[in-house]
């Protein structure tokens, strides 16, 4: 039902930026067989993993600790280790010269056969969901169902899929503490147009939906079994005028491994990004 679908989404859009998205095509036998692939990875000895460490087009193996999201508040940097797989772009392609296209790092057929596979299928199902999503983004939005579908925009789109560990306590004893800077993940917005979270059941994902506030409130996004979470990015809140909004999340870990997978979805370079000419108004005049 679209239109209640855009209802429901247009308020979860004004209120927070994030929502559940549930009976989106991909079965839970595939996004369990994606998970288990993913751990495989993590599992590596670390010196297999540091042969594909994230090259200068931002593909490949992330070590735990490298990323610093907050880094006004955080001691440490991010509790999780991640692997980015982006657009597939032959290096011989003009394209490839491109920020964020290009070829991706695989692990070896040896190590981990099949794995290619399973993370192209997945990206290609994720990108379809995201471009279901974006239809009623644009509808909530008072524009044209197909506006993201056009080629500078979704049609040639920045896709980027980002399998994430976060070390349990058997491993590091590491419990997030925000009073003393220590987290999975520090608070921070996605700078891009959607992201489509996918976790397994451990809790971790706090959403701030005032980030003016003082102190900041923080509550949890429950995991939702064979469901995305979604979430806004800056650029649809700069997009949209302000009407849509870019909310501060961050990962808390309470001792437990988990694992989530996110996927990220931009335009492609050549979109122009200016205020929609649904969101001006006389008395809401372009930022």
């Amino acid at each position: 039902d679209t239109q209640r679908s855009v209802a429901l989404l247009k308020q979860a859009c004004l209120d927070s930026g994030f929502f559940y998205v549930l009976d989106h095509g991909i079965s839970q036998e595939f996004m369990d067989e994606v998970f288990a692939e993913s751990k495989k990875f993590f599992e590596l000895p670390n010196s297999d993993k540091m042969k594909l460490l994230r090259n200068e087009k931002n593909r490949g193996y992330t070590p735990m600790l490298d990323e610093i999201l907050d880094p006004e508040n955080q001691v440490n940097g991010d509790y999780k280790e991640g692997y980015y797989i982006g657009v597939e772009v032959p290096a011989d392609d003009p394209q490839s010269n491109r920020p964020f296209y290009g070829p991706n790092q695989w692990p070896s057929e040896e190590v981990l056969p099949k794995w290619r596979e399973m993370m192209e299928q997945y990206h290609r199902e994720a990108l379809r969901v995201a471009k279901s999503v974006a239809r009623i983004i644009a509808l909530a939005l008072n524009l044209d169902a197909d506006f993201f579908d056009r080629p500078e925009m979704l049609g040639d789109s920045i896709a980027i899929l980002r399998l994430l560990h976060y070390e349990g306590g058997q491993k590091t004893g590491q419990v997030s503490n925000p009073s003393k800077g220590v987290y999975g993940a520090g608070a921070h917005s996605d700078y891009g147009l959607i992201t489509l979270l996918a976790t397994d059941d451990v809790v971790g994902l706090q959403i701030c939906k005032d980030r003016n506030a003082q102190p900041q409130v923080w509550e949890y996004v429950a995991p939702v079994k064979g469901g995305f979470i979604v979430n806004l990015g800056d650029m649809l809140e700069r997009w949209s005028n302000s009407i849509f909004r870019s909310t501060l999340h961050r990962v808390v870990l309470d001792g437990r491994e988990r694992y989530s997978i996110a996927f990220f979805v931009e335009p492609s370079h050549d979109c122009v990004v200016e205020c929609l000419p649904t969101c001006k108004s006389e008395t809401n005049p372009p930022k």
